[in-house]
Formats: structure tokens, C-alpha cells, sequence
């Protein structure tokens, strides 16, 4: 069996990552700035992290890594900034170094860097479906905005790729995302390791929509109900175990996680926060994680670890889940909190170089100040899009 390397690693790049990243320089949700959140913060988003050939280099401990996840968010990035020269850079670096040259034959290898013999190259060759969604999304939104039917036809291809190797049928649940195509069946027909962060449902929504095929849609349906049973406190776990005869259990694979939410689980408030309000599911997922406002609005902060069952605390998280929390925080109408987190980015701006805390500040305040949103279907709305 392969073993999940992908899953072990990524939990512990999240925790390299925040160790390092440089301040925006505007604070999310402030009114100050004169051009949009995305457009002032995209351009040293590039300098610092992207190379000339389009390779995002995550600074964690000057290993000089790349994540199919960073080049899925800074072509979402690029393509919000309307950048479509970093766009075209990012996607040819994708394709020809993470997926063998064609994104429609293989799915993008999760981490590249320096190899055991000093080689540059694929370090790992399983998939992370989280940035092969987002990957898909993009190129999908792309195509419609920039009205170039190639990028609709990559992001077709990969959509269509990702339902063939990283979809699996879940007795009970239905179709289900798995993290990678390998190392996520834990026991054959019975259980499975998954992870509640990687469902974004607008990007879901969109993709049914573009696909046109049953099965999407019930993709969706089937992550709403996921992210809401595998939060059964209204806390949403980094990791969850799904067993077909006993439902959702805490995630102990891992010690140093212990079925925790943190450093993934953070985006699941983010993605559930930025919604259409007539979004599918949105008002039950906003329900169901409302615990979570209450508990950033009693501390004046997000907690860094949170247990689901116990709720035990572990310290609050870095100033990037802040910003990541923003739009949460507005959705669920607790305006308290959202502005002790305001609050708090002022008196503790991003870390110089921290990659995984920029792509959140870059998520949440772009989406404060409505550099983009989302409409009820998932597509991608742009204030620079003339239809």
C-alpha cells in the first residue's frame, strides 16, 4: 500500500509555514487603503514568494519547497488581480513540473523541491485534491472571465481527472473527496481518512454547474453533509476518520494531532464565511460552526489547536487566522469579535515572511473589502469583469 506520506507531511509544512511571513500592509477590513486589498498586496505576494518561472517557493526553514496548494492559490490570486501574465507563468510551471506536462493525464504531484541527491524535482508524487480543486475552479472561472476557451477546457479536463482518481463512494455519505488519490483508505470499504478544510463548497457548487454532470452535484451535497457531521460541537476538525458503519470519529492517526483543528481547519471557517447568503447549505454549515464565533468572541482571538469533543484550547492562533476569521465573523453577524480582530492584526501585523499566513490575509481581506465574492452557484464575481 502507498503509504501517506502526503497526509503526514502536510500537516507538518502547516506548522513550518507559520513560523516565517511579511505584513501586509493593510489591515484587513480597514477602509484606508486606496486601491483594493488584492491589487496592493498581490504584486509583493509575487516578489516574495514566486520565482520568474512561475514556481511559488514556501520559506519553511529555507527548504525552498513548492506545494501544488501554493500554485493553486496564487493563480486564484493572479486571476482576482486580473495579473494574467503571472497567471499564464504560474499555470505553465504547474503543468510542465507538477503534472508531467499535461494537467488532463495527471494530477498535480503535492511537493517539489530538492531531492534526496540534490536534484530539483517532484519530492512526492501523490496528489493533494484541495489544490487540484482550486486548480480546476480557476482555470474554470478563467476561461469565463478572460474568455479563453483553452482555460476552460484544461480546467474540464482536470475537474473531469479529479472525479476519476480522488472521488470515492462512501457508504452512507456518497461521493466523497479524498485528500490525494493514495494512502487515504484506511480500511478497504469501511473507512477512510478525509479532511473537512479541503471542501470548499462554493468551488464545489461552481464545478457542478460547469460539469453538468449528476454526480457533482451530489459531490456537494454529500461535503455539506461531511462538514457538518464531523463537527458534531460545531468545532471543525484537521483531520477526521469516516467509518461506514460507525459515522464520523476523532482522527488519532497521528499523535502530535490528535484529530485537532487548527492549521487546515482554519480555512473551513474562511470557505464557510465567504458564502453567497443564498448559497446551498450555507445557513445549516453557519449553524453548525457557530460555536467557533462564540469562542474567538470570548477569547478576543482564534485558537492556534482546538480539540472538536473536549473544546480543549491550546494558545490563540497567529495574527493570519485573524484574518482568515474576518469573514466568519461577518457572516455569523458577531461584530464583537470581528472588531478584536481588527484590533489584533494592528497590534500583531503578519510575520515577514510566514507564506501560509499571507494566503489567508490575501483570501480574507480581499474578500472583506469585495476585491471578489462568490455568487450562489460558486462563480467567481470580479469588480474589472465586463460581461
Amino acid at each position: 500500500m502507498h503509504k501517506p506520506s502526503h497526509s503526514l507531511l502536510h500537516r507538518r509544512h502547516w506548522l513550518q509555514w507559520v513560523g516565517a511571513s511579511a505584513a501586509l500592509s493593510a489591515v484587513p477590513g480597514s477602509q484606508a487603503a486606496s486601491s483594493t486589498a488584492v491589487e496592493a498586496s498581490w504584486p509583493r505576494f509575487a516578489q516574495q514568494f514566486m520565482q520568474a518561472d512561475g514556481r511559488v517557493v514556501s520559506d519553511d526553514g529555507k527548504l525552498s519547497l513548492t506545494y501544488s496548494e501554493g500554485q493553486s492559490y496564487a493563480l486564484f490570486f493572479a486571476l482576482v488581480a486580473n495579473d494574467r501574465r503571472r497567471f499564464d507563468t504560474l499555470l505553465h510551471w504547474t503543468r510542465d513540473n507538477l503534472s508531467q506536462g499535461d494537467l488532463g493525464q495527471h494530477l498535480p504531484a503535492w511537493l517539489w523541491g530538492r531531492q534526496d541527491d540534490g536534484a530539483w524535482g517532484v519530492i512526492d508524487s501523490n496528489s493533494a485534491s484541495d489544490a487540484d480543486l482550486w486548480i480546476a475552479y480557476t482555470l474554470l472561472q478563467a476561461g469565463r472571465l478572460w474568455r479563453y476557451r483553452p482555460y476552460t477546457a484544461q480546467g474540464r479536463t482536470l475537474a473531469a481527472l479529479i472525479w476519476q482518481k480522488e472521488v470515492a463512494q462512501l457508504p452512507g455519505l456518497g461521493p466523497s473527496l479524498l485528500p490525494g488519490a493514495q494512502g487515504f483508505v484506511q480500511q478497504p470499504g469501511q473507512r477512510w481518512r478525509l479532511n473537512p478544510s479541503y471542501l470548499p463548497l462554493q468551488v464545489l457548487q461552481a464545478l457542478a454547474l460547469e460539469m453538468q454532470e449528476p454526480g457533482w452535484q451530489q459531490l456537494a451535497d454529500a461535503s455539506l453533509d461531511l462538514l457538518v457531521r464531523s463537527a458534531p460541537a460545531g468545532i471543525s476538525p484537521d483531520w477526521t476518520l469516516y467509518d461506514s458503519q460507525l459515522g464520523f470519529l476523532t482522527d488519532e492517526t497521528d499523535t502530535e494531532a490528535q484529530g485537532r483543528g487548527g492549521y487546515n481547519a482554519i480555512r473551513t471557517y474562511l470557505w464557510a464565511g465567504m458564502l453567497h447568503p443564498q448559497a446551498p447549505g450555507r445557513a445549516q454549515l453557519l449553524r453548525t460552526l457557530a460555536p467557533m464565533a462564540a469562542i474567538v468572541e470570548r477569547d478576543q482571538a482564534p485558537p492556534e489547536y482546538i480539540h472538536p469533543r473536549t473544546l480543549e484550547i491550546s494558545g490563540p492562533g497567529p495574527s493570519g487566522f485573524s484574518a482568515a476569521m474576518m469573514p466568519f465573523l461577518q457572516a455569523q453577524g458577531a461584530s464583537r469579535a470581528l472588531d478584536a480582530q481588527r484590533q489584533r492584526l494592528q497590534a500583531q501585523p503578519l510575520r515577514p515572511t510566514a507564506y501560509y499566513e499571507q494566503c489567508l490575509a490575501l483570501f480574507g481581506q480581499g474578500w472583506m473589502r469585495k476585491d471578489y465574492a462568490f455568487t450562489p452557484q460558486g462563480q467567481l464575481q470580479l469588480p474589472w469583469y465586463k460581461a
